[in-house]
């Protein structure tokens, strides 16, 4: 039962992770049915800013978690830029253009933006200061500790923001009517250029955040590490049915759930020997079983194609 509840733990703060990243994935999907490959990537970038600041500010005498909120604020508009560049350059010009274009172009991207953060903070893995305390909570037979603490109410508080923003507010209606059909939208004074960008802007807030929770969790950040990152994430989508707001966030707890799950039974039964290192096999054939038996997700909507 401990055990059962450790990875249970575990599973929810890694979830929390999946599902903002995922997040990112279904606005940019939802808007405009691209599925944006390099917004793993923003996740990077935000995790490589954040890591900058920690440790340029690591002896200044802050307390550590004032030191990861400047870090946060400085990854957040820099996420944002990006996501805006990518969407003003890259994405828009291929906005009519046939759907293997913006496709090959978000894969393009993609490695744009891993060989420029490898140009920037190098090839080496880069660990992260050591400012967040490091006490544990006993929580039944397992612990908990503060950084899982805050993944999992930064990631609560900003999930429940960004759902009523798109349900309760003009910009979200703006948003949902550009999703349902972006000329009749036009046509009633929504400007879907600027709802477009905003769409990327805030997904990209998301990533920082998520890239911030990364980092200071595992306590490393790599030029690559968005990659897989973006995989599960997307694999998160998926599961919960891309496009949904709500099956994003349950998707992503879902899998980490998942993830944690088969890695700590897995390691259990054979003594360590396996587990953790075949933890991502669990989030890829998890994708394989949804595209099977289940291609809309667990709560995805069956949308027709756009002409």
């Amino acid at each position: 039962m401990d055990i059962f509840l450790q990875q249970l733990i575990n599973g929810i703060v890694l979830g929390s992770i999946y599902s903002l990243v995922a997040l990112g994935y279904t606005l940019v999907y939802g808007i405009m049915g691209l599925i944006n490959f390099a917004h793993g990537d923003i996740v990077m970038v935000g995790a490589m800013v954040t890591l900058t600041v920690a440790r340029l500010l690591s002896d200044s005498g802050l307390p550590g978690p004032l030191v990861l909120g400047i870090g946060m604020l400085t990854a957040i508009p820099a996420c944002m830029a990006v996501g805006y560049l990518i969407e003003r350059i890259a994405y828009r010009p291929l906005r009519n253009a046939p759907r293997l274009a913006p496709l090959i172009t978000a894969i393009g991207v993609s490695i744009l933006l891993q060989n420029l953060a490898m140009m920037i903070w190098g090839r080496e893995y880069l660990s992260f200061p050591q400012i967040l305390p490091t006490r544990t909570m006993a929580v039944g037979g397992a612990s908990i500790s503060a950084i899982q603490l805050l993944i999992v109410a930064s990631s609560t508080i900003m999930m429940a923001g960004l759902s009523s923003l798109i349900r309760k507010t003009r910009l979200g209606n703006a948003m949902r009517a550009t999703a349902q059909n972006p000329e009749v939208a036009t046509l009633m004074g929504v400007n879907v250029n600027t709802i477009i960008s905003i769409t990327f802007v805030l997904g990209s807030a998301l990533a920082a955040v998520a890239g911030m929770m990364v980092s200071a969790y595992y306590g490393i950040a790599h030029y690559d590490m968005g990659f897989i990152l973006g995989l599960k994430a997307f694999t998160a989508a998926v599961l919960g049915g891309i496009g949904n707001i709500e099956g994003a966030m349950l998707g992503g707890l879902l899998l980490g759930i998942i993830e944690s799950m088969g890695a700590g039974y897995l390691g259990t039964l054979t003594g360590g020997v396996m587990g953790s290192n075949y933890q991502d096999v669990f989030a890829f054939f998890v994708l394989i079983l949804v595209l099977i038996f289940r291609p809309s997700g667990l709560l995805g909507e069956r949308v027709g194609e756009r002409p």
